[in-house]
């Protein structure tokens, strides 16, 4: 998986950024629109890439079937070009990552193995 710049680190750690940039990224979210097809951030990801695929086969059974759920209902609002009553939107507090996490756990044991595959042993004699 293909890591990418991010500016999260350091602005969470300067209050005064995050102060300024929490409301922008909240009305962005909202703006994105996959909340009102009842979608969470981590639906979003992309499922081509290798990493993501095992993290996938990871997931527990419920979180599993959740995540098809909300894809297929997403689909089905998108074919007929309506959005879920605003009950059955998501809500900013359910929107919680649980597949980044796998994918990033991943991604350190493919770093570790890579590092342990590399490692040379030098006989002393």
């Amino acid at each position: 998986m293909a890591s990418y710049p991010s500016l999260a680190p350091f602005i969470s750690k300067r209050p005064w950024l995050l102060k300024f940039f929490k409301p922008v990224a909240s009305w962005y979210s909202n703006a994105a629109g996959y909340r009102q097809l009842g979608l969470r951030a981590d639906d979003l990801i992309v499922e081509e890439n290798e990493n993501v695929i095992k993290a996938l086969k990871r997931l527990p059974s419920k979180e599993a079937y959740d995540r098809v759920y909300r894809l297929r209902r997403a689909f089905q609002c998108s074919t007929t070009h309506k959005l879920l009553p605003k009950s059955e939107w998501t809500k900013p507090e359910e929107d919680i990552p649980y597949l980044q996490p796998l994918i990033n756990q991943i991604h350190a044991e493919e770093k570790e193995k890579q590092a342990l595959d590399s490692l040379t042993v030098i006989r002393s004699h």
